[in-house]
């Protein structure tokens, strides 16, 4: 289950907006774990993306997702917030290091954060990769950055996860793929033939009335034999870059 945090201390600290909220889930267990920032799809912080945060709970990490959308419809929010997501900059960015920074701040994380997005979050997931300030990043069914090599450019390692069916998002798979190889940026790109846009999702959150269009253009819907490889790929890439430090 995730539980509300109060965000909005760190969210001034770091140029976001006021009134920054999260859903935190944590792992089982005692001890510290690494964090990782969650970053929701298109249709905000509903019942889908909190499960997706419960998720990464459970494969053991300290999972906040920030509640970009501040409460309000994703209808009024999308636009403005996938601007921001094309353009790197913006308030946007400042909730989302406000997230980070209360992961950071908090006893039970090691310091180790990461980043996972899926869809609209999954783009600024590519984008965070390469400001410096994650130690992995995972985008599933992300858009590519409008100058991928730039953007990857001395980026975090990177995995990302993109269904051959989403013809909306058609090629961005090799785009990030190459920019990452020029790059020389440890990385994990697969392309899933029998997946479409969300295969990582649990269940269809598309309203009823969109999911004929949806399905034809993007392959939206789970599916559940390519999000299960899709998911253990993410634990072992971030298990591995993620871990504590030896001394």
């Amino acid at each position: 289950m995730t539980e509300h945090v109060d965000l909005s201390e760190f969210s001034a600290r770091h140029g976001g907006l006021p009134g920054l909220r999260g859903f935190l889930a944590r792992p089982p267990g005692d001890g510290p774990r690494p964090g990782v920032v969650v970053l929701f799809e298109a249709s905000g912080a509903d019942a889908v993306n909190k499960r997706l945060t419960e998720r990464m709970a459970e494969a053991g990490y300290l999972a906040l997702m920030p509640d970009l959308y501040h409460g309000r419809s994703p209808y009024r929010c999308l636009v403005p917030t996938m601007r921001s997501a094309l353009s790197g900059r913006g308030r946007v960015y400042g909730d989302i290091e406000a997230a980070r920074q209360w992961l950071l701040a908090d006893p039970g994380c090691t310091g180790k954060v990461g980043v996972i997005g899926f869809c609209m979050g999954g783009g600024f997931a590519l984008v965070l990769a390469g400001q410096g300030r994650f130690d992995a990043a995972a985008a599933n069914y992300g858009r590519a950055p409008s100058d991928a090599d730039a953007a990857m450019k001395g980026a975090c390692p990177v995995i990302a996860s993109y269904g051959a069916k989403d013809r909306a998002f058609r090629g961005y798979a090799a785009t990030i793929r190459a920019a990452l190889e020029r790059a020389g940026v440890e990385h994990d790109v697969k392309l899933y033939p029998d997946a479409g846009h969300s295969f990582l999702n649990e269940a269809d959150n598309v309203p009823p009335v969109l999911r004929p269009v949806m399905r034809a253009v993007m392959g939206i819907g789970p599916e559940p034999a390519a999000a299960a490889d899709a998911w253990q790929r993410i634990e072992a890439f971030f298990g591995k870059h993620l871990a504590a430090e030896q001394a």
